[in-house]
């Protein structure tokens, strides 16, 4: 009996929220008229994107509740409304699921507000029937287990309402992927215009400073040895010796702006022989496990730089901000995918979100159709896993 009053009262929650949710359906029926009217006026287009997604809230709030009471969740396919008001207009005119959204409020209207109204009666005529029936025959309550029913009714039919065809969910999906799309070139092409900026800084500022010292130790020499053909070999030396000097530093500081594009080192190696190398070289004690790399064909070039990047990238700021002295990097083989996960044992609470290199990380695997995933709790340990996708 506890049970069946306990599964009641639920179902009359559920009920209730419906007749409130339906009482909202029925203004929106004069709202959609008052909308259409607009619009064919050409008169305050602009309230039917806002009416739509407003009606899209209601649809959304109903799907949880009906996932909530009897699951699995309710899908939903909509057009995204972007771009200017006349390309809202015509994709909010257009969707097959705000259409589908106003049959369920037009119906919900009425059997929302009705199997609302149907609970109050049961509660006191339950409460003294169902009392009797089960204090003096011993019998389970029969009317109360009713308002679980009309419940189950409510999502029955809900959910035959709101779940879009499988037209609307395909064309649903192309829209939504059109959009990621549209957002990973953003970022690719923020990422690279960054990339530039950076080549751009590092030339500036490293070889190209370097070579202008080495133009300026050669003038120097040159002009001693015109003034005066018996020069010390001394000073003469010293000179050349600034000359060389400034040459070997100009070419570290190019094969580091080189090493940042592409790194030599991959297509000498590999990526597993690159990570090796650049673990070996870092400030951390890395450990560094391949599963499947190294037999078959290597990846492709763009998939090799982006994950010698990741681990780079995650390498550096486990260095930098973990405070921890190791780190594990794993390189997987799948089917049709490049799994990297690098792990360090720090303080945790990396943030992609916060402008860091992470950042960087997401928009360059982004760019290339991957995902990344970063669980960094405070107290650590971080755990960074990306999925490249990729052709062997």
């Amino acid at each position: 009996m506890r049970e069946t009053v306990r599964r009641a009262w639920t179902a009359t929650v559920h009920l209730f929220l419906g007749g409130g949710l339906s009482l909202l359906c029925f203004f929106f029926v004069p709202l959609f008229l008052f909308t259409a009217l607009a619009v064919a006026l050409v008169v305050g287009a602009g309230v039917l994107p806002e009416s739509v997604l407003l009606l899209r809230r209601a649809a959304g709030f109903k799907r949880r509740q009906v996932e909530v009471w009897s699951g699995p969740a309710v899908p939903d396919a909509y057009a995204p409304l972007v771009g200017g008001l006349s390309e809202r207009v015509r994709a909010a005119a257009r969707d097959a699921g705000t259409r589908r959204d106003l049959w369920w409020a037009g119906a919900y209207v009425v059997y929302g507000w009705l199997l609302a109204c149907a609970v109050m009666p049961l509660w006191p005529l339950g409460a003294v029937v169902d009392g009797v029936w089960c204090g003096m025959l011993r019998q389970p309550a029969v009317l109360l287990p009713l308002i679980g029913r009309l419940a189950d009714l409510d999502t029955r039919w809900s959910r035959a309402l709101l779940t879009p065809t499988p037209e609307a969910l395909r064309s649903a999906g192309l829209a939504r992927r059109v959009e990621e799309l549209a957002l990973t070139r953003a970022g690719a092409v923020a990422a690279h215009g960054a990339e530039l900026r950076r080549i751009e800084r590092d030339l500036h500022d490293g070889a190209q400073a370097r070579l202008v010292a080495l133009s300026m130790r050669v003038g120097l020499a040159r002009m001693v040895l015109d003034k005066d053909a018996g020069a010390d070999p001394a000073t003469l030396r010293g000179l050349l010796s600034d000359v060389q000097d400034q040459a070997e530093e100009a070419l570290t500081e190019l094969r580091h702006v080189v090493r940042g594009i592409h790194p030599p080192i991959l297509t000498d190696r590999g990526l597993v022989g690159a990570v090796r190398a650049l673990a070996a070289s870092g400030a951390l004690d890395v450990s560094v496990s391949e599963y499947g790399l190294a037999e078959g064909p290597r990846p492709p070039a763009a998939v090799e730089a982006a994950a010698y990047f990741v681990v780079a990238e995650a390498l550096t700021n486990a260095a930098k901000h973990s405070g921890s002295e190791r780190a594990a990097v794993e390189l997987r083989r799948s089917d049709d995918r490049l799994i990297i996960s690098v792990r360090d044992e720090g303080c945790g609470g990396a943030d992609t979100s916060a402008g860091s290199g992470l950042l960087g990380v997401r928009r360059r695997v982004a760019a290339l159709d991957g995902t990344v995933d970063v669980n960094s709790p405070l107290g650590g340990p971080t755990l960074i896993g990306v999925e490249l996708p990729c052709v062997w």
